[in-house]
């Protein structure tokens, strides 16, 4: 039996920030972040969307694809950075779309999610023979938790705004969902985060007197030490075990959906895998939406002179710290 991904769609806030916008921000000089942080613009949202609006309108062009009312079930992968706290945006998205037959939960493991997602996906349909339909919703507004006069912090100015959607299913469909790696190192766990608002630290004025509500690095210097020997590795072992465990070698790899990073990490990882620029999609006028990342590329991916047989890897991570990945084989 396949799982197969019928279809995947984006959708972009018309507001763009420009990387001179943002060297008025950080004080970078606009042809570096371009060069050095691979960004040349970003979508960012204005008061009147949020994340699990961006996932709506990202997922609603696939209801032309199949009846929302022959969705079984939404699962919503993106950004924990959502209109609320302890509040489910998969609840409002079942409920917008008119899928009143499928049942609605979240996953969270910040950037890392969308392989694991499709994992999951993918596991629920092979073990639920009453499962018919899956959709995979994320939204992400994580340009709005950036501190620019935060010196831990601001270097995370690529964060940008957007949903992305796939509809999961055993028809015929794009893209097969072969098998994934997974991989995690919990000594990050304390490295990046919001500070406040939390049950450690709950809101309070001097919480917001602090600058305590945007998203901080404990320590940018013992972090980079600790991280910089492992990430790109851990990247390319997850790649590399989740195309064998599909049954293919690295060399079969046609295509990379990576996150955005830097360019000299993007460039690292395609080094590790033998692969040129050519072989992957490159964010560098969109940014890092949260665990959208390998979706969008995904749906780029449309650009690609794919052909049938052809072996495409999404991968991720996210802090805390988890890499993934997950083989895709095209239809």
């Amino acid at each position: 039996m396949m799982v197969q991904i019928i279809k995947t769609s984006v959708y972009f806030p018309p507001e763009v920030e420009t990387a001179s916008d943002l060297e008025g921000k950080t004080g970078i000089p606009e042809q570096v972040i371009k060069e050095k942080f691979g960004l040349y613009e970003k979508h960012v949202a204005d008061s009147s969307e949020h994340a699990a609006d961006m996932a709506i309108k990202a997922a609603k062009p696939l209801m032309e694809v199949v009846d929302p009312l022959d969705i079984d079930v939404i699962i919503y992968y993106g950004s924990p950075y959502k209109e609320y706290q302890v509040w489910s945006c998969a609840t409002k998205i079942q409920h917008e779309l008119g899928a009143k037959n499928a049942y609605a939960f979240e996953m969270m493991n910040v950037s890392s999610c969308f392989p694991i997602a499709l994992k999951v996906a993918k596991d629920m349909l092979t073990a639920d023979k009453n499962i018919r339909n899956i959709l995979l919703a994320g939204g992400c507004k994580e340009s709005q938790i950036i501190d620019y006069e935060n010196p831990r912090s601001r270097f995370m100015f690529n964060f940008a705004d957007g949903g992305a959607a796939a509809l999961i299913s055993r028809s015929e469909g794009e893209f097969e969902i072969l098998d994934s790696f997974i991989k995690t190192d919990g000594s990050f766990y304390d490295d990046i985060k919001v500070p406040a608002g939390g049950s450690v630290l709950p809101a309070s004025h001097e919480t917001v007197d602090d600058r305590l509500h945007s998203i901080d690095v404990k320590d940018p210097a013992d972090m980079k030490e600790r991280l910089d020997p492992v990430s790109v590795p851990n990247f390319v072992q997850v790649v590399k075990e989740a195309v064998k465990r599909s049954g293919y070698k690295t060399e079969d790899i046609k295509l990379l959906l990576p996150l955005h990073t830097k360019k000299s990490m993007f460039r690292q990882l395609l080094d590790g895998l033998d692969l040129t620029e050519e072989e992957a999609i490159y964010l560098d006028h969109h940014g890092h939406m949260s665990a959208l990342d390998p979706c969008v590329g995904l749906n780029f991916s449309s650009q690609k002179d794919l052909k049938k047989g052809d072996i495409v890897v999404a991968v991720s991570a996210g802090t805390g710290y988890t890499w993934a990945a997950t083989t895709l084989k095209k239809r």
